[in-house]
Order: structure tokens, then C-alpha cells, then sequence
């Protein structure tokens, strides 16, 4: 990874499995080379399901390229774990953010947009925008 300032992504999930999976498919759909960071927080430390604080942390510290980090999550308490870590202030890296975005569609857009080198705000606005993507 080169030193160039990008903005991070971290995909929160109550599965390890689904959380890599989502990653390995947005990256994908990015090219692949994109020199973007896309780290998986899924399931609990001891490989049950559920949402791990101390893994959402450890992604975000591993995504942080000095850009910002985009945090999406799949369900209701990895909404709750982010945001506890947000409001303790000291625990994510500066300019964290949880993006409201479906999980796949918003990850596959905040990738896609962070590897143009578009800003925080812009992956942000990218992933929101996924909930208006029709299938039909």
C-alpha cells in the first residue's frame, strides 16, 4: 500500500464470513488494484456470530490512510457497537464515520468512489445513494 491518503472503508458484520465476502466483492468490482483499504470487522473474537467492539477498532485503525474512515454496518447492534465507539471518542481514528447504506450495494459505491480519490463526504454521499439503486 502506498502512502498516498485515501479514504478507508470498514464493513461491520455479525458474520466473518459475510463481512470478507462483501469486501473481496467490492474490491472486485473496484478493479481490483484499487489502493483502497477495505477491512472486514465480522463476528466475535472467538469466531461466533456477532459484532466485536475490539475488531471494529482494530479495522479502523488497520483502513486509516489519514483520509477518513467509512464504517458500514449490516444490522441493528453493529449499528449500536459503532456508535458506542464513536461517542467514546477515543477509540476509532479521527474522522470515523457510519455511513446509513445498504451493507453490499453501499459497500460496492463507497469502494468504487474512494478509489477515484474522492473524499470523506464523497464515499459517504456514494454509499447513501446505494438505497435508491432499483433492481426493475
Amino acid at each position: 500500500m502506498s502512502d498516498e491518503r485515501v479514504v478507508g472503508i470498514v464493513l461491520v458484520s455479525h458474520s466473518a464470513e459475510v463481512a470478507a465476502s462483501v469486501a473481496e466483492l467490492a474490491k472486485s468490482l473496484a478493479g481490483g488494484a484499487a489502493p483502497v483499504p477495505v477491512v472486514p470487522a465480522g463476528g466475535r473474537e472467538d469466531g461466533g456470530v456477532g459484532t466485536s467492539s475490539e475488531l471494529v477498532a482494530a479495522a479502523a485503525a488497520s483502513a486509516d490512510r489519514g483520509a477518513g474512515v467509512a464504517v458500514l454496518t449490516d444490522l441493528g447492534s453493529a449499528v449500536l457497537t459503532v456508535k458506542a465507539l464513536l461517542a467514546e471518542g477515543d477509540e476509532l481514528p479521527k474522522d470515523t464515520r457510519l455511513v446509513d447504506a445498504p451493507f453490499v450495494e453501499g459497500a460496492v459505491a463507497a469502494v468504487v468512489t474512494a478509489a477515484t480519490g474522492a473524499g470523506l463526504d464523497a464515499v459517504e454521499a456514494a454509499a447513501r445513494d446505494a438505497y435508491d439503486y432499483r433492481k426493475v
